[in-house]
């Protein structure tokens, strides 16, 4: 279940073509990055690898509670989207999305 908060943030992401898709390239940029959204779908390996690498850059890590499809879906895509990575997003907004997320 998505929350009204990701879900404005992933579409504003999109319309500013600000978004890092993909588990690769969500790596590469994580310096960057407010807020990183995983999938279910990926293997546990790649997220294990995907939350250290945040948490050496003290960057959040959500893990949507969907597949890849749901979550590309979500950001307007015609494909799967295994992670995003979203550093448009003010850190207030971040933990707005972590909090809502949360109390799910």
């Amino acid at each position: 279940m998505t929350t009204k908060l990701l879900e404005k943030a992933i579409k504003d992401a999109i319309k500013k073509r600000k978004p890092v898709i993909g588990t690769k390239q969500v790596m590469h940029s994580m310096k960057n990055s407010k807020l990183i959204v995983i999938s279910q779908m990926i293997s546990d390996e790649k997220t294990k690898k995907v939350e250290k690498n945040a948490k050496n850059n003290d960057v959040p890590v959500l893990n949507f509670e969907g597949s890849s499809v749901a979550l590309g879906k979500l950001c307007g895509l015609q494909f799967r989207v295994s992670a995003i990575s979203l550093d448009s997003l003010s850190n207030t907004n971040a933990q707005a999305i972590l909090k809502e997320y949360e109390a799910k």
